[in-house]
């Protein structure tokens, strides 16, 4: 009886064990496999509405496809070498317009792919860029925006849709944005930026050339999305006498305002479809995407399917306002395109992005979270947790600071973090101050505070790790790009002892050389972005002391720099400088460079190199002797599916 006891008693502590066992199992996905995942943007449906365009890296770099309304058969339309992108369909024959530019210089061109295959570029403009500006009302021409004529200035020119000859018909001298057209093609609606929080909306008639200031408030800012279809409106988002932006509309004849819109949040944009019959209006709620769609007759809301923890995000409306496309996303899924037939709110998925090799249930979804920094301030930021974490296995942290100035890190789907996170490191991306979507005084808390106060944000991020009970807080780093790879060098050389390593993707590290290289076609930004941040010819005594290559000889902690060749923003000898300054101290750094990409990086192949990359650097100098503690399965488990 004894031994009968005893050997039920093995049994079940044996059972117990396989089930703790099968329940802590995480499988972990190489980063192939996160970058065979298909990231899908862009829609616009064909002249008869029977087929929807759109951009997808399924080919290793973005071209274009078409699908059926219901993602029954599907086509690649172009198959280039540098990642092309959809802007839209031409509205009586199936040609469309693309666009791409040279390895990520941002000189991007439009080009024109013809019913039988064939591409040509229509805007041959030497060392010019050019955008798509919209179609005219009578769908006989097309806008573009060049700076062809002036380097400093973007012209606006009208194409006829048979010649396809460019016609200047707005001279832009005055360093203004050009928002948005009238129907019969005669009014501009322009801006003209100060700073961030301030600038100037303007009218120009092209009849009369009267230019007239209609909006000027001191720290406002106005931002013309559209005029009415009969011309007597104009639309446009503002903040005036608000922390957040709303959608507001002016009687053009006697200048009278009226509030269309406005939300406890910023609305992020605003716009009719072709024959206003419906207002689409897209906000930023605490990081995520919400879309509402009203019927303008009634001022009642289209209700959208239900995807549940998901978000609908860029809603597209096509020409006949009979059918729609959206994308449906979350923190741990890619997003996919949908399409809706308003008549019978019938909807169809027409892509599938997640690699089916992927468990979504072996990712982790963001959580959107706050704690206080130095001052007292709130700082939201969105946190990942592994699933291995636990108090009993605490895991490495890294602290993820966006672009900018004046990002936001957002709950969408980003391979990188979840690769990261799914190897063991705890994410938490934060918005410090200066980040866009939490008002305009917090919008504003960084200006001439860079390296200073938002890096402050960064490290009180660990404090809120730290009571997580899941982090070990003697590893956390530091990763950003952009403006959050300045974070990145800010942290390691005015803070060195707060982070362990850090990971720095084309950041700024010399202000004064990046402020006096910016791209030419950001000259109307020019005087808003030294307003911010400062003027190399005046400020360069503050310049150099919030660049980190003045001071990188406080560099002791592991860094990674990863770099494009074709950076036109932050050029390449800013990581040359940074990386030969941290050598120069002894410590481990390593240095990868793309020679066919910009700005970020968009080719699958250089993804799956500089991720694996920063994988392989952390686990050596930030997770260390710890890594085989806290894989408790690493396994590539194919057989699992969603």
């Amino acid at each position: 009886m004894k031994k009968l006891i005893f050997v039920i008693l093995v049994i079940l502590f044996i059972t117990a064990c396989k089930n703790q066992t099968s329940k802590k199992e995480i499988v972990q996905y190489t980063i192939e496999q996160f970058m065979n995942n298909i990231n899908v943007t862009g829609s616009s449906f064909t002249f008869d509405e029977s087929k929807i365009l759109y951009s997808s890296n399924e080919s290793g770099i973005y071209n274009v496809y078409e699908t059926d309304l219901k993602g029954l058969s599907k086509k690649q339309l172009t198959n280039r070498e540098e990642s092309t992108f959809i802007v839209s369909c031409f509205p009586k024959d199936d040609r469309i317009l693309i666009t791409s530019d040279q390895g990520g210089n941002e000189i991007y061109h439009i080009y024109l792919r013809e019913t039988d295959g064939t591409i040509r570029d229509i805007t041959p403009f030497e060392n010019a860029r050019a955008s798509f500006a919209g179609w005219s009302k009578d769908l006989q021409s097309f806008f573009i925006e060049s700076n062809k004529r002036n380097p400093g200035f973007m012209d606006l020119y009208e194409v006829n849709i048979e010649t396809l000859e460019p016609m200047l018909i707005f001279e832009n001298d005055g360093g203004f944005s050009i928002s948005s057209i009238s129907n019969d093609k005669n009014l501009l609606a322009l801006t003209k930026s100060f700073t961030r929080s301030y600038n100037q909306m303007l009218l120009f008639n092209r009849t009369t050339k009267e230019l007239i200031i209609i909006k000027d408030v001191e720290e406002t800012t106005y931002n013309p999305t559209e005029f009415s279809s009969d011309g007597k409106y104009l639309y446009y988002l503002t903040d005036y006498d608000n922390e957040f932006t709303y959608v507001e509309r002016m009687n053009l004849e006697n200048k009278e305002t009226e509030i269309i819109f406005k939300a406890d949040w910023d609305v992020m944009y605003a716009y009719h479809s072709f024959n206003e019959k419906y207002r689409v209006i897209g906000i930023n709620q605490d990081a995520q995407t919400i879309i509402k769609v009203f019927d303008v007759e009634s001022g009642n809301e289209i209700h959208f399917p239900e995807f549940e923890g998901q978000d609908i995000t860029s809603v597209n409306i096509s020409r006949s306002e009979n059918m729609m496309s959206f994308y449906v996303a979350s923190s741990k899924t890619p997003k996919d395109l949908f399409s809706y037939e308003f008549e019978n709110k019938e909807y169809y998925k027409l892509t599938n992005s997640l690699n089916s090799e992927i468990n979504p249930d072996y990712l982790a979804e963001g959580k959107v979270v706050r704690y206080q920094s130095f001052d007292g301030l709130e700082i939201p930021a969105i946190l990942y947790k592994p699933l291995q974490a636990s108090k009993r296995s605490k895991v490495p942290a890294l602290v993820w600071v966006h672009g900018g100035p004046g990002g936001q890190s957002r709950m969408s789907y980003f391979a990188a973090i979840q690769y990261l996170v799914n190897h063991s490191y705890a994410i938490i991306a934060v918005n410090n101050r200066g980040s866009s979507g939490y008002g305009k005084t917090f919008y504003a808390l960084d200006d001439r505070k860079h390296g200073d106060h938002d890096l402050q944000d960064c490290i009180y991020a660990k404090n809120y790790l730290a009571e997580t009970n899941w982090v070990d807080t003697d590893k956390i780093g530091i990763i950003g790009g952009s403006y959050g790879g300045y974070m990145v060098a800010a942290a390691l050389t005015f803070t060195p002892e707060e982070f362990d390593v850090g990971v720095n993707l084309f950041g700024v590290t010399n202000w004064l050389r990046t402020l006096k290289s910016i791209p030419s076609w950001w000259e109307a930004q020019r005087k808003a972005l030294y307003k911010e941040l400062g003027d190399p010819d005046v400020d360069s005594v503050y310049l150099r002391k919030i660049s980190p290559l003045f001071h990188a000889e406080n560099i002791q902690k592991p860094l990674m720099v990863l770099q494009g060749a074709n950076d036109p923003r932050v050029l390449k000898a800013e990581s040359d400088e940074i990386v030969d300054a941290a050598k120069a101290n002894g410590v481990p750094v390593e240095y990868v460079v793309f020679d066919d990409e910009g700005h970020g990086f968009r080719k699958k192949e250089n993804e799956i190199v500089a991720y694996g990359k920063i994988l392989k650097f952390l686990d050596e100098y930030l997770k260390g002797d710890d890594i085989e503690d806290l894989i408790i399965s690493t396994h590539l488990d194919k057989a699992v599916k969603k």
